[in-house]
């Protein structure tokens, strides 16, 4: 049995497609449009479909990703030995709030089962959070959570889970320095994610540099129940009191004081409330060639059906969203949002200067592999998945939501770091693309994963939530697997199903984005 030669190409203009086909297409492999490859082109790689000359622009996404290293006849692999990439565009004279699309119509009627809380925000999920203001703590609150889960949580069922917010930050660090504001708000907002029902409880050791009155000073607590007059106090468990006499007394001491917490947890009750109260922070990871054309574009039309409803949505990774700057500030609701985009680009470039590097750094090994020559061809792919909204706001590292709508949270394109500063700006639900496949999670939201291809979902059946590789075969659109994210959405949000990374429990460890020295 043959199989039917499959390539993608974006636009018109485009000199290049990808192969669709798995295990790629054989030399003498001659194209619909009478093209004969030249050499052996893996799934995800790129093909030439005309002569290129030597310094012509290659072009995919109707952009030049690089320009040809020497003549490239058509039928050639293109893959990155083969192309130079192009400098960064300036960030000088860009478009600033110059485009003016149709205002998308409104999406009504769409509701899930959440957990309001008194500040106003809705949570997915009811989860006590123990924040820790030091590494040095971590090991001790371990042992309690595995303890409070074993004993105490079965007497709270309505309780999802119990999870301690371990971090590498708090102490050897200069805490003081102009950019340890990063970290340190992080956590802050971390612990008043709305997933955890404004419930903060702390552990500390007592003589780290992050204090507990630091990491959460007076009024940034959240309200917990909305007839208090004013925030709650600060509970703390600090393990060098001279009360605890004891590895076991520190342990008894947080369980105490977290049952307290798990029995307000457990008298909430999920509501119907409007899709508006859905916070979604979308991200990609282990990105191939078919990212930008299949997960991402669903993710994005997704992304546009939620601002319709009125939600919030979220997307990140400077360094992947760079090469797009132009489009990105050309779509920003405001100049003044345009700018603040321009700012935090400049800021990462010159944070990548001071390490030596440039926005190169970010392509790995496993995106090559996959098709994705460098970043500005990444970069093309990952932009699609904030859709096609304007931008109305922009936040700095670790800044919370302020606004509803599409907001560019500003964060490495690290899983793990931008996972965590997504967080901190008050996600309740996840959405993650893969193309490579990776295991990903966190478990203070759900992470709804989905596979850019169909051989990926088949592998990993039991750990992909979503298809979108039937884009690429042709059994599925872009509006249909966008309409089929939203709904599962909207069941993950109500606790009617359960994400794959959920079911087996897999969470990834806190990283927190700490620009400043270690000491």
């Amino acid at each position: 049995m043959t199989t039917t030669p499959l390539t993608l190409r974006m636009q018109a203009s485009d000199n290049v497609a990808i192969v669709a086909n798995d295990g790629g297409l054989a030399a003498g492999t001659v194209l619909a449009d009478g093209v004969v490859l030249l050499d052996p082109v893996p799934q995800g790689h790129k093909v030439a479909l005309v002569d290129i000359a030597a310094g012509a622009p290659v072009l995919r996404y109707g952009i030049p990703i690089g320009h040809a290293a020497q003549a490239i006849a058509a039928g050639r692999w293109v893959h990155e030995r083969l192309l130079t990439m192009p400098a960064a565009r300036a960030l000088d004279d860009l478009p600033l709030a110059t485009l003016r699309a149709a205002a998308l119509p409104p999406l009504q009627g769409h509701t899930f089962e959440g957990y309001r809380n008194a500040d106003g925000s809705v949570g997915t999920r009811n989860i006590l959070a123990i924040t820790q203001t030091v590494p040095c703590v971590a090991g001790v609150t371990a042992f309690a959570v595995q303890r409070i889960k074993a004993e105490l949580l079965p007497r709270y069922p309505r309780v999802d889970d119990v999870v301690a917010l371990e971090h590498g930050y708090g102490c050897g660090v200069a805490i003081d320095a102009a950019d340890a504001v990063i970290p340190i708000r992080t956590l802050r907002h971390i612990s008043q994610n709305p997933n955890f029902g404004g419930e903060v409880m702390v552990v500390s050791l007592g003589c780290e540099k992050l204090q507990p009155g630091r990491l959460l000073p007076p009024g940034s607590l959240p309200i917990r129940d909305g007839r208090e007059a004013q925030p709650p106090a600060l509970d703390v468990i600090c393990l060098q009191d001279d009360a605890h006499v004891g590895f076991m007394s520190m342990v008894e001491s947080i369980m105490r004081q977290a049952e307290a917490h798990l029995q307000r947890l457990h008298a909430r009750r999920r509501e119907t409330v409007p899709a508006s109260e859905l916070v979604v922070g979308v991200q990609c990871g282990g990105s191939d060639a078919f990212s930008g054309v299949t997960a991402n574009p669903a993710v994005g039309f997704c992304a546009d059906l939620l601002v319709r409803a009125g939600a919030s949505v979220m997307f990140s990774e400077t360094t992947e969203v760079r090469d797009g700057i132009a489009q990105l500030t050309a779509r920003a609701a405001t100049p003044e949002v345009a700018q603040a985009l321009v700012r935090e680009m400049a800021w990462y470039d010159a944070y990548l200067q001071r390490g030596g590097v440039d926005r190169s750094a970010n392509t790995t090994p496993g995106n090559k592999a996959g098709g994705l020559s460098n970043i500005v061809e990444k970069a093309m792919g990952s932009i699609v998945k904030s859709g096609t909204a304007p931008i109305v706001d922009v936040l700095a590292p670790g800044e919370k939501l302020r606004t509803r709508g599409l907001t560019y949270a500003a964060t490495p394109a690290s899983d793990f770091i931008c996972g965590t500063l997504q967080l901190a700006a008050g996600m309740n639900l996840h959405a993650f693309t893969t193309g490579r496949g990776t295991p990903y999670g966190l478990a203070a939201v759900p992470v709804i994963k989905v596979a850019t291809r169909s051989d990926l979902a088949r592998r990993w059946h039991d750990l992909m939530d979503v298809n979108a590789g039937r884009i690429a075969d042709g059994t599925a659109t872009i509006e249909s697997v966008g309409w089929e994210l939203f709904r599962l959405m909207l069941d993950v949000a109500s606790g009617r199903k359960k994400t794959w990374a959920e079911q087996w429990k897999l969470h990834n460890a806190l990283v927190l984005f700490n620009p400043a020295p270690v000491t």
